[in-house]
């Protein structure tokens, strides 16, 4: 990848795309936070200001990792197949916060953010060995899924 010169055309969408997906999903669950600042939380749960800070940060390094992809000099097809299992990723990430927080089935959600913390290991996995850079911008956004995922328990084993 050419690090000197940045292709904004590309860069722009790339970062884009996940914090639409984000908006959208936050967007479509916000009628619900109400409800749910009323179930009993488990110990260390963060402020609520804390997840939209957090959650921008984490999609801006995804879709900066997707650009380090697409620029990558690797061949075409071994990015094809990165990208696809970043999109994956995206869908699952989507539809979690609908499960959770939408329609509250905290033990069903628990399950499906291990898929996708399962999907975004090997989302950076691909990454890495496409761009190492790629891949470790993804290291954050694993160690906040295990973090949520402690969450999610601690909120369907409370509630």
């Amino acid at each position: 990848m050419e690090e000197h010169k940045i292709n904004w055309k590309l860069l722009i969408p790339s970062v884009a795309i996940p914090l639409l997906v984000g908006g959208a999903a936050g967007i479509l669950t916000s009628p619900m936070m109400k409800k749910f600042g009323e179930v009993e939380q488990p110990p260390l749960a963060p402020p609520g200001w804390l997840f939209p800070v957090a959650w921008t940060a984490l999609y801006t390094a995804m879709g900066v990792a997707s650009y380090r992809v697409l620029r990558s000099a690797k061949p075409q097809r071994e990015k094809e197949k990165a990208i696809k299992l970043y999109g994956l990723q995206l869908f699952l990430n989507f539809l979690w916060p609908l499960l959770f927080f939408g329609f509250g089935f905290y033990g069903f959600s628990f399950f499906w953010l291990l898929a996708l913390l399962a999907a975004v290991i090997l989302t950076a996995v691909k990454f890495y060995r496409i761009d190492k850079a790629a891949g470790w911008l993804l290291v954050p956004y694993i160690l906040w899924l295990c973090f949520a995922a402690y969450l999610n328990a601690g909120v369907a084993i409370l509630n």
